[in-house]
């Protein structure tokens, strides 16, 4: 069962707290709901909380890399944040790719990352 993924709307950015291991129809909602909301608001900016993500499977991993590559074609920079050690060693084994994005520790330094390469 897919859950909805709160997509939060502040000034012209999108904040994304994903706070529960994802399933793969989650996952794949989530990925067509961001994107649409990016279409919709216009948004400049988007940053994906992970700090409560403890591990990831491939087919998540790959999807995560996809949806900040989509976000990135529609013209959104994208800042992720809380990178729990084994996703970061999961998304390196599987080579995702996340040139050019940023990462920030906490949401708190994730907005401050974001506004820093949107006044850029």
């Amino acid at each position: 069962m897919a859950v909805n993924i709160p997509i939060l709307k502040l000034y012209n950015c999108l904040l994304v707290s994903i706070q529960w291991e994802l399933d793969d129809q989650t996952a794949l909602q989530f990925q067509e709901n961001l994107l649409q909301k990016i279409h919709e608001t216009g948004a400049v900016g988007v940053v994906i909380d992970l700090t409560s993500v403890d591990m990831i499977d491939s087919f998540i991993a790959k999807v995560l890399g996809d949806v900040i590559n989509m976000s990135k074609l529609m013209g959104a920079r994208v800042v992720l944040t809380g990178i729990q050690p084994a996703v970061a060693i999961t998304l390196v084994e599987l080579g995702i790719h996340l040139q050019d994005v940023r990462t920030a520790l906490d949401l708190e330094k994730g907005l401050e990352t974001l506004q820093r390469e949107l006044e850029e």
